[in-house]
């Protein structure tokens, strides 16, 4: 377990690692696709954040939680030999570090949709669909491209995601099993 002080207020908090993009569709979720089965080879308890800008809904009508929040319950938790989750209503979003304070902990956290967060990010970039550069490039520690850049930060293939982790290992001291 990675217990770098780096990262939020917890003590043991893993770090965090943002993949952005400019635009939608260029390849962000597909790029965690497949660093998540590069982390799990590895034997490593990863935790995924994803922002929302729209209204989403994980309920299905009908269900019996789904039901629940309808009678009015606030937080709707469902739990299984395998799974958990919980179903908060809120007012108002809550702020990024405010979610992961509600995280177990892990070795590793990703998070896809907050571009304009300060967690150090991973920029996904296809030429296909971006023309230039998104991140500052003091918010970025690496580039993910079928273009090279020099701009200070690693530049990996899109497909490289041993080379990734690799780097992420190095850099965030996760040990490997």
């Amino acid at each position: 377990m990675n217990t770098d002080v780096n990262q939020g207020s917890n003590l043991s908090r893993a770090p965090i690692v943002s993949i952005v993009a400019r635009h939608s569709n260029s390849g962000k979720t597909t790029l965690l696709e497949k660093l998540l089965h590069e982390t799990k080879k590895r034997g490593w308890r990863v935790a995924v954040v994803k922002h929302d800008a729209h209204e989403f809904e994980m309920d299905k009508p009908g269900k019996d939680t789904w039901r629940f929040a309808q009678a009015g319950a606030d937080v709707v938790a469902i739990s299984s030999v395998h799974k958990m989750a919980i179903i908060e209503t809120r007012e108002f979003e809550r702020a990024l570090d405010e979610v992961l304070e509600r995280l177990p902990e892990v070795d590793l956290i990703f998070t896809e949709g907050y571009k304009h967060g300060d967690k150090p990010k991973i920029e996904v970039f296809r030429s296909e669909v971006h023309k230039e550069l998104f991140t500052k490039p003091e918010e970025l520690i690496a580039i993910v491209s079928d273009v090279q850049f020099d701009v200070g930060v690693p530049c990996f293939d899109l497909d490289d995601a041993a080379g990734i982790c690799d780097f992420l290992a190095e850099k965030y001291r996760i040990k490997k099993s």
